[in-house]
């Protein structure tokens, strides 16, 4: 589906679009990573433990994906502009909360509110590009999303420790609030609608409940939105794992989390921009496929690495830059094929796939981290084995479509 030229995105360069949802989307890993090297500090001020410390990541992160569900079915019912905009205010009033939290139980309460509203402007982002743009293109400025997006991990904890040193760990917080109430400003100027209202869907729950089933409980949707996911967090596990991986056991303090965010980030903009460069020349599964070549031999690489040596920058974040640009190389396209399953709940399609991710990602900052984060040796065992889910799904998937074009 494509609108018509006369809308007014269409009258923008590509790229001020892409970085305007980018710029949405780099709330959540500015929530989860800013805050990273104030951790060992704030256990101390609030008087609390590790545990719960880790708790107030986790369950964000479980809140960030359960809200993943309505995220995208609201915008689908009342357009995408206004969800934006009321979780951005949502957002702002929580950031503020958790800045003068003074207990961990406030704290905690204040980053579940931040997890409930974050994710908006990345579900809803997502069905906007495909509103406007099909195929190729929409391939090419999801990428180009990505690719803005990339930067927002790097640049997050290098902020966070910034500001702890200098202002303490409360003004990490305040920056999160100035940050989304700048989107704010932003987004009511310039972002436009681009779900005509003919083209809404019933927010009666009956209606809900049906789109829900109809693609929820698609098993090709579910197959892409576990690959997705498990992809993702093959990397993910060594991001949430900062606190204990960079300073135990490369020997990194709080404010040289660089060494690991920087190449990992990198390597998400690399396997953006390839994407973006292969789009209408590749088919999405070819791009897919070869995309998994990447993360095969990176994940591989790393477990042989931590095996065979001592883990030492540069050589142990190698490995991690490799696995990053097979794993963004294959999300646009991954997305895309999720999204086209249910062009008439492109809002909803987006919701349930965040939902899934989401989940995967509170699973790893919950429980696998907090499992593997003590020995280098199964954080890449972990690495291995959650690329090889997300391989798992994937090839189920071309079973299953390739099954149902010889019937």
């Amino acid at each position: 589906m494509k609108h018509d030229t006369n809308h007014p995105h269409h009258q923008a360069p590509r790229w001020v679009l892409a970085a305007l949802l980018a710029a949405l989307a780099t709330l959540g890993p500015f929530a989860i990573d800013t805050y990273l090297p104030a951790f060992d500090t704030m256990t101390k001020e609030l008087n609390t433990s590790m545990l719960s410390m880790q708790q107030t990541l986790s369950l964000f992160l479980a809140a960030f994906g359960f809200m993943f569900l309505f995220h995208g079915a609201l915008s689908d019912s009342f357009g995408r502009k206004p969800v934006i905009l009321w979780a951005l205010v949502v957002f702002t009033i929580a950031s503020v909360g958790c800045a003068l939290s003074r207990d961990v139980q406030t704290l905690i309460l204040f980053r579940i509110l931040q997890g409930l509203s974050v994710g908006a402007g990345m579900v809803v982002g997502r069905a906007m590009i495909r509103d406007l743009f099909s195929d190729a293109e929409a391939q090419k400025l999801m990428s180009m999303v990505t690719l803005f997006f990339g930067l927002a991990p790097a640049v997050a904890p290098m902020v966070g420790g910034y500001l702890y040193a200098h202002l303490g760990w409360a003004s990490i917080f305040w920056f999160l609030a100035a940050l989304s109430g700048g989107l704010i400003l932003l987004c009511g100027r310039e972002l436009h609608e681009t779900l005509p209202p003919e083209s809404r869907q019933s927010f009666h729950p009956v209606a809900l409940m049906h789109g829900y089933w109809e693609v929820g409980a698609n098993i090709r949707f579910l197959l892409l939105s576990f690959a997705v996911g498990l992809n993702f967090n093959a990397f993910f596990l060594y991001i949430v794992s900062a606190p204990v991986y960079l300073p135990q056991h490369l020997g990194l303090g709080p404010t040289e989390y660089s060494w690991l965010f920087v190449p990992g980030i990198a390597g998400i903009m690399t396997g953006a921009f390839i994407s973006g460069r292969v789009a209408g020349r590749w088919s999405k599964e070819q791009t897919v496929t070869r995309a998994y070549g990447f993360m095969i031999v990176a994940a591989v690489a790393n477990l042989l690495y931590v095996h065979l040596a001592k883990p030492a920058v540069p050589w142990a974040i190698v490995p991690i830059y490799c696995y990053a640009i097979g794993s963004a190389l294959a999300m646009p396209s991954i997305s895309l094929m999720s999204l086209d399953m249910f062009p008439a709940r492109r809002g909803m399609s987006a919701s349930l796939q965040g939902f899934v991710s989401g989940m995967v990602n509170a699973t790893t900052a919950g429980l696998i981290s907090p499992a593997l984060s003590h020995s280098p040796q199964w954080l890449a065992v972990g690495m291995v084995c959650l690329m090889a889910g997300g391989l798992a799904c994937w090839v189920a998937y071309l079973r299953s479509v390739r099954g149902s074009r010889l019937t």
